[in-house]
């Protein structure tokens, strides 16, 4: 009777390690694609400035969190939701607080738990939630004025960024103007 106790014991914690690696997997998947939203839309958002930024406006509306709404980013995380075995449940983009645009996103893992000792988790899937931002490292200078030409931009890690429209940097690339990252959750 104790070695049927002591297998029942080792089953259940079996099952629960099961569970763990299920919501690990999930998470994961979650993590991924809203990074790759993220990045998706960071992409968007650097075309846009370079796009706008011989106009009047000079592209500060991109680096003000005023840009166009995302195009591909929801699809591109639901494209890599799939590519980790999981599938897009939520998608959903919100604008702010000030320059910043997140990507909440909740996946659902295709496999269930699995059977085991406990019941009804054979039918068990795991959830989890991401969220990630895209935030400007630029921004313009003080007292600088919108207009068509050169101007600065003062980024956060304390250098300054000059763009002249006509003459543009090659090496400036959507990661010098704006930072991914994942962020807490309500959840």
């Amino acid at each position: 009777m104790a070695v049927a106790g002591l297998l029942f014991v080792a089953l259940a914690v079996f099952a629960v390690g099961m569970a763990g690696a299920a919501r690990n997997g999930a998470q994961s998947a979650a993590d991924a694609s809203a990074l790759a939203a993220a990045q998706s839309y960071r992409d968007e958002v650097f075309a846009g400035f370079l796009r706008d930024v011989g106009t009047a406006d000079a592209g500060r509306r991109w680096l003000t969190g005023l840009g166009d709404p995302p195009r591909a980013a929801c699809s591109e995380a639901a494209r890599l939701a799939g590519s980790n075995d999981a599938d897009d449940e939520r998608c959903q983009v919100t604008t702010g607080p000030g320059p910043a645009t997140s990507f909440d996103v909740t996946v659902r893992t295709r496999r269930a738990v699995g059977e085991s000792v406990v019941p009804g988790t054979e039918d068990t899937h795991a959830r989890a939630s991401a969220r990630a931002v895209v935030e400007p490292r630029c921004r313009p200078g003080p007292g600088d004025v919108p207009r068509a030409g050169p101007f600065l931009l003062l980024c956060d890690d304390g250098r300054e960024l000059a763009v002249d429209p006509a003459h543009m940097d090659p090496l400036l690339d959507a990661r010098a103007l704006f930072a991914v990252r994942l962020a807490a959750t309500d959840q």
